[in-house]
């Protein structure tokens, strides 16, 4: 349900015996804290004990009232029993695959399962897994809370860059991206720059996937080659796509080479730093900020997590921010650079074991588009329905 109205509301009017009136909210499913316990659980015994922490309230003294003061765990590991499990499917091709967890890198954690991860390293020489939205986000959560949990270690960096993409980071409009244009696309590389260089800080190698579209033009492809050369990145052209497995050989060869190269993994930040220093080296490191700005709810937030128990202070911090820009202004194209950073709000996930942090304007709770899909869904008087694909 993506309906504005859900993102404050105000619940228990019905009197004492119906609960106490507050102010609350929902949040979209990838947003929430039992998805990314989902995918963090190494187990049922993991699920369970990750559920009992997460907190539900907090008594009037400011105690944390958790779900197994409440004996609720039990209850909710029997709910996700089959959910836990890794989904198996194939692509056209017949190569297996698990889809398995959902949360987005914008506004959550934004990795697939470590059960499905660790399923996939057992059956098969090399395994491939997604981290969404940019790499500013999905990379770097992947790194600095999946692997920080899971004990996992990457032995190679795909960096997806596209050609389309680039030139929208170098002023071009949405509707004139399929047109060569080699001087956006030169201001545009900037982005992928800042990308690489981030990623190489965690002491792994990287590799550029050049994701081919049809519209794109061997001098612009040219372009990002050159560019990666300069910056040290291994590279291939992947057109997927457009051939299959077929498209995908030369990345598929740079990337059992890259995992060839000596590789020493390395976090962002220590879990003994505290929550602002990692707030602000996220900040610096990886999205170019000049300063960080707490707003005061942020500020009571903090001391409020901080207060309710110490050991919060040792948890990674998971960003939620625009996908849009490196920024927290999704306007600030390219690679903005000493600009100042604004936390609006943090919030503790003691179950997923990290600390939430808003910046900017990011919604937890989107609307609708401007024209919902439903207004192009129909039936006929034959039953058939159309608009769902």
């Amino acid at each position: 349900m993506n309906d504005r109205a859900l993102r404050n509301i105000v619940v228990g009017l019905g009197g004492k015996a119906n609960g106490v009136t507050r102010e609350d909210h929902f949040q979209i499913t990838v947003a929430s804290e039992i998805m990314a316990i989902l995918c963090l659980s190494a187990s049922i015994e993991d699920l369970k004990e990750r559920l009992g922490r997460v907190i539900v309230g907090y008594s009037y003294a400011g105690k944390a009232v958790r779900c197994r003061d409440l004996n609720a765990q039990e209850a909710m590991a029997v709910l996700l029993k089959d959910a836990i499990c890794p989904n198996l499917v194939q692509t056209v091709e017949h190569t297996p695959a698990f889809i398995h967890g959902g949360p987005f890198a914008n506004i959550a954690h934004g990795c697939n399962s470590v059960r499905a991860t660790k399923l996939a390293l057992k059956t098969a020489d090399y395994a491939i897994t997604e981290a969404g939205f940019g790499a500013d986000l999905g990379a770097e959560k992947f790194l600095d809370i999946k692997c920080r949990f899971s004990g996992l270690a990457p032995s190679a960096i795909v960096l997806v860059a596209t050609a389309r993409a680039l030139k929208y980071n170098g002023g071009v409009a949405k509707t004139a991206l399929g047109e060569e244009n080699l001087e956006a696309l030169a201001a545009g590389v900037c982005n992928l720059k800042a990308h690489v260089e981030n990623l190489q800080k965690y002491g792994v190698p990287v590799v550029v996937a050049i994701n081919r579209f049809a519209s794109d033009t061997e001098a612009e492809l040219d372009l990002i080659r050159r560019t990666c050369s300069e910056i040290g990145a291994d590279f291939a052209l992947s057109e997927v796509f457009g051939k299959g497995g077929a498209g995908g050989e030369e990345l598929a060869r740079a990337v059992v080479a890259a995992c060839e190269k000596p590789s020493e993994f390395r976090l962002l930040y220590s879990d003994s730093a505290s929550v602002k220093e990692k707030i602000e080296t996220v900040a610096r490191e990886i999205y170019g900020a000049g300063s960080v700005n707490y707003l005061p709810a942020a500020e009571k937030s903090l001391d409020s997590i901080l207060s309710a128990d110490p050991e919060f202070s040792t948890y990674p911090v998971c960003m939620a921010k625009t996908q849009y820009s490196l920024s927290d202004d999704p306007a600030k194209l390219g690679r903005p650079r000493g600009f100042t950073l604004t936390v609006r709000d943090m919030r503790v996930s003691a179950g997923a074991g990290f600390i939430v942090v808003y910046t900017g304007e990011i919604m937890t709770m989107p609307g609708l588009p401007k024209r919902p899909m439903a207004e192009r869904i129909g039936i006929d008087a034959d039953g058939c329905i159309s608009g769902l694909s």
